[in-house]
């Protein structure tokens, strides 16, 4: 009786004993080689995948930086996880200018209204569906919070209707930018603190119909500005920062105070 099980106990034998030298052959042979210092390097990262490096994700800087790309491009990380990256792959350790994001709105509740009630999804997303949101200015914040959700650094907050930054929270990590759908978060250097708080492309007369604290367009702040850093455009004031020195002289001028130190 006992004989019986002797050989299919056998061939499971056998084939386990296969199976583990095909396991072992294709582990050896056919396995992903990877690569020590980029392995070193992910791990440095703080992994929130938030794509300011430039590259789509924390996986794809370290491979860059592997292969030689700049080793203080992670802003979240700021100066140590540069000096960490720069200590992994044996270069000298390269400084991280600090960014900071800047919601371009000042329509503050009394500055601007509401044209209907929304009675949707409190989203900005949602908002923004319906004739681009209830806001009398097409295009202000819609105060709704959606980059307040995306910050996961607690960053941004939602106050008086508007977003508001705290540059000491702020990472400049870029993902609350992603996620307003009227495009008004900007990402820029913490050294270039004027910026103009209005994103309106309507003209003087319409903009004022819809935000008392909107840009007129009124070029008041080019011809001031004595680095030649300031220019509007489509009835929008914009800032050259390659060429502004943050003398504040545009600040001065702006006859709606649409131009703002903000740090």
């Amino acid at each position: 009786m006992f004989e019986v099980y002797i050989l299919p106990v056998l061939i499971f034998v056998v084939l386990g004993l296969i199976a583990g030298l095909l396991l072992s052959f294709a582990s050896a042979y056919l396995g992903v080689k990877t690569d020590e210092k980029e392995e070193a390097v992910r791990s440095a990262l703080p992994g929130i995948n938030c794509g300011a490096c430039g590259f789509s994700g924390c996986d794809d800087y370290a491979k860059a930086v592997a292969g030689g790309e700049k080793t203080n491009l992670c802003v979240p990380g700021g100066g140590k996880t540069a000096q960490d990256l720069a200590a992994i792959m044996g270069t000298e350790a390269e400084d991280v200018e600090k960014n900071v994001a800047v919601v371009r709105c000042n329509g503050i509740h009394g500055a601007t209204g509401k044209k209907y009630e929304y009675t949707g999804t409190p989203s900005c997303a949602g908002a923004n569906k319906y004739y681009s949101g209830d806001g009398q200015c097409p295009y202000g914040c819609l105060g709704y919070g959606d980059c307040t959700h995306a910050c996961i650094f607690d960053a941004l907050h939602v106050i008086d209707g508007v977003a508001y930054v705290d540059p000491e929270k702020c990472t400049g990590c870029g993902q609350c930018a992603q996620e307003c759908p009227k495009g008004l978060i900007d990402i820029k250097p913490l050294s270039k603190p004027v910026v103009v708080i209005c994103a309106s492309q309507q003209n003087g007369k319409n903009t004022r119909a819809a935000c008392t604290n909107g840009c007129i367009g009124c070029r008041k702040c080019e011809k001031t500005c004595p680095y030649d850093a300031i220019h509007v455009d489509n009835f929008l004031a914009r800032i050259d920062y390659e060429k502004c020195t943050a003398c504040g002289k545009c600040v001065e001028v702006c006859p709606v105070s649409c131009i703002h130190r903000c740090y």
